[in-house]
């Protein structure tokens, strides 16, 4: 089957991308063996020039096929495939008519090399084009040129800012960095490239560097130069903690192509970009990315009911935040509150995020109000007798939950799905008041919500299954990676995370610093200390979920610290009344977290604080999470390894070099963990004792992935 198809126009030649049987076009092996008999059997003499295209909506290309980077042996294998991607690029780069990509929707990794061979780009401004260097968040770098290709495009900085954290760049940024030549309307991207087609070859385009003078001069000078990659290392050391491989061999593939050539950039880039697939944290990475693709298909999506209107029941945080990711794919929602002025301050940030989407170029003043209009704040159940879906995010109160679905199932349709977004209340205590348990479903997001990926989707013994695969279809289309778990305290996610926050605790009580555990956590790999979490989520909401798991963790002879309660009772609540384990100051409107707060030293044996060894910090830490996750696998509250992995690491931040509890198991294996949560459970007793399952798996050396 052909991936490209030609037809010359006026003289030029139209090559559009369209693979078949795929959503989205993917560099593969067959997309670039499609590019080299293009090359190789176009006469230069019989054209004026090439354009690139795509035939699929929203999409140039996505980026590289990584399903061919895990079927290559690494590195022999990939060094290889980079080395033929690079010299296709270079003959792209060096062919003798005028070459212009024709950019419209995601142009991610070995799609943005591609066009960034060519010899002139154009984007569509319509906010699905978006461009970037994500690889590094695969454990790996660009490996089609891009270490090469983007520092000479866009300057040695800002270069070096793209590639290193792998954010987007979106089409006005993009333009005015220097990547694209030209933006247009979406619809007339191909009628730009004929036209820049003809203006190269009439000599009426020259590029622009358009780079600060600053820029131009520290990087037009050797010993200049240098002090930038000193600095780029060190803050991709203090950024990645020295747990991650790829940044530092991307600082390298850059400076040798700027220092060397960019015959030699290249050459290092496919060395590197081989032996980086053979890491560990690359495996790990790769893997996670596989599960996160995943949990962005519905297995049940024939199941599932058409949803158009979504009632909200709550505008605080996270009411308006579920609203907000709503309307932003399109749904209509009421969002409902105990006033309309209270409702309507829910609406207001829901602009206030398009109106920053706007102004970073990311929408239209058009698409802010379209989108916005989608919401309607309300006090009353007006026009609710029209949805299809109810998700109440109130309260962590039971009693509350309760009457809420008793009095909401007076004013919705029969076939109305009622979703509680709770992060610890069983559902099915919710759902016991309801006419119609089987429609009534968990639905829990994270905070804050439109930054959070993760949805935690959580089912009881009478939970339809067209109702899990309509919570599940939701979640996806708001653009969310779903998990589906069974029901039980704390579910999975909150359930894992009671642990490790329990353990911070313990050793506060030992005498360690606050500042100590949170940077022992964070060079672990945990983007936030378990103490400066403790803020973020709320004392309160700690103190919470203690009162609910503690029935759940007594039987298996554990008792969690009574901290959370006392310090709430105390009227510690976090960052909210800012007052917690760290001091807090208003700059500009926002709460910023200060000094840690050697007040609260006293609910832990007074201000005699202690250096304590970071690995055993680090291991009693996260094995009480890796133990914990175990034991959800072992009851059902899990249904599989893979769903554990990624909750673990998209909701609570375990670090994605070691690939989720369950990959890490298997990373360290299972004998391993096993030995260090018996000498732990010796030293500290039953809260680290192993999950039976742990035990099976070290005895017959299996492994929970098989990949």
């Amino acid at each position: 089957m052909s991936y490209l198809s030609t037809e010359k126009q006026d003289g030029i030649l139209i090559v559009t991308l369209d693979q078949p049987n795929e959503k989205v076009n993917k560099l593969t092996e067959e997309l670039i063996s499609g590019f080299q008999d293009l090359l190789d059997n176009t006469d230069p003499q019989s054209i004026e020039g090439i354009v690139f295209t795509s035939g699929k909506p929203g999409n140039f290309i996505a980026g590289a096929d990584v399903e061919m980077l895990k079927n290559k042996q690494a590195p022999e294998g990939i060094e290889e495939l980079s080395r033929r991607g690079n010299k296709l690029l270079t003959k792209l780069k060096n062919y003798p008519k005028p070459v212009v990509a024709a950019i419209h929707g995601s142009c991610l990794g070995g799609g943005l090399e591609v066009a960034m061979a060519c010899h002139y780009r154009i984007a569509s401004e319509h906010s699905d084009t978006v461009m970037g260097q994500p690889e590094v968040k695969l454990g790996l770098l660009p490996g089609g040129g891009g270490t090469q290709r983007l520092p000479r495009l866009i300057g040695l900085q800002n270069a070096l800012t793209y590639i290193l954290t792998g954010k987007n760049i979106y089409p006005r940024k993009a333009y005015k960095l220097g990547l694209v030549d030209e933006l247009t309307h979406k619809d007339a991207v191909v009628t730009a490239a004929k036209t820049a087609v003809q203006k190269i070859n009439e000599g009426k385009f020259e590029r622009k560097d358009k780079r600060s003078l600053a820029h131009q001069l520290m990087e037009g000078m050797s010993p200049l130069r240098k002090i930038i990659y000193s600095q780029a290392r060190k803050r991709a050391k203090s950024n990645s903690k020295g747990n991650y491989p790829a940044p530092e061999k991307i600082i390298d593939c850059i400076q040798e192509g700027y220092e060397n050539g960019m015959e030699a950039g290249l050459e290092l880039e496919s060395k590197y970009f081989g032996a980086l697939a053979a890491t560990p944290e690359s495996k790990a990475m790769v893997n996670l990315f596989f599960a996160m693709q995943g949990a962005k298909k519905n297995p049940a999506e024939e199941q599932a009911v058409d949803v158009s209107k979504i009632g909200v029941l709550g505008a605080g945080l996270m009411g308006s935040g579920i609203a907000d990711v709503s309307v932003n794919n399109d749904y209509r929602v009421l969002l409902k509150d105990q006033s309309t002025e209270q409702a309507a301050k829910g609406k207001k940030s829901i602009w206030e995020n398009l109106e920053d989407k706007r102004k970073k170029h990311i929408i239209s003043s058009f698409e802010r109000d379209r989108i916005s209009s989608l919401v309607t704040p309300t006090e009353n159940y007006d026009g609710f007798e029209n949805t299809e879906l109810i998700i109440e995010a109130v309260f962590e109160d039971l009693d509350l939950k309760q009457s809420i679905i008793k009095e909401v199932e007076q004013h919705i349709p029969e076939n109305c799905i009622f979703a509680s977004n709770t992060s610890s209340l069983p559902i099915q205590k919710i759902a016991e008041v309801s006419k119609r348990p089987e429609q009534v479903v968990g639905m829990h997001y994270f905070s804050p919500v439109p930054q959070m990926p993760l949805l935690e989707i959580i089912t009881t013994d009478q939970t339809a299954d067209w109702v899990t695969a309509t919570a599940r279809e939701v979640g996806i289309q708001q653009g969310k990676h779903v998990i589906v778990v069974n029901d039980g305290p704390g579910f999975y996610t909150t359930r894992i995370l009671a642990p490790f926050m329990n353990e911070a605790l313990m050793l506060l009580e030992e005498g360690i610093s606050i500042e100590e555990l949170d940077n022992h956590m964070k060079q672990f790999g945990f983007p936030v200390g378990p103490a400066a979490l403790f803020d973020e989520v709320g004392i309160d909401v700690a103190a919470h979920i203690t009162e609910v798991l503690s029935d759940l963790f007594a039987e298996r002879g554990v008792h969690p610290s009574k901290k959370p309660t006392e310090l709430f009772e105390e009227g510690y609540k976090g960052k909210k009344n800012k007052k917690g384990f760290y001091q807090y100051e208003q700059t500009d409107g926002k709460t910023k977290k200060t000094d840690p707060n050697k007040e609260i030293y006293k609910f832990f044996d007074g201000n005699g604080r202690q250096s304590m060894d970071r690995q055993t910090v680090q291991q009693r830490m996260t094995l009480t999470m890796v133990n914990e996750a175990a034991w959800c696998l072992q009851e059902e509250i899990l249904n599989n390894p893979t769903d554990g992995d990624l909750g673990a690491v998209l909701g609570l931040g375990f670090p994605p070099f070691l690939g989720g509890p369950f990959r890490y198991i298997d990373r360290e294996g299972a004998d391993t963990i096993l030995e260090r949560l018996e000498r732990f459970e010796q030293e500290h007793g039953p809260r680290f004792t192993p999950a039976d399952i742990l035990k099976k798996y070290a005895e017959s050396g299996k492994k929970f992935h098989q990949d």
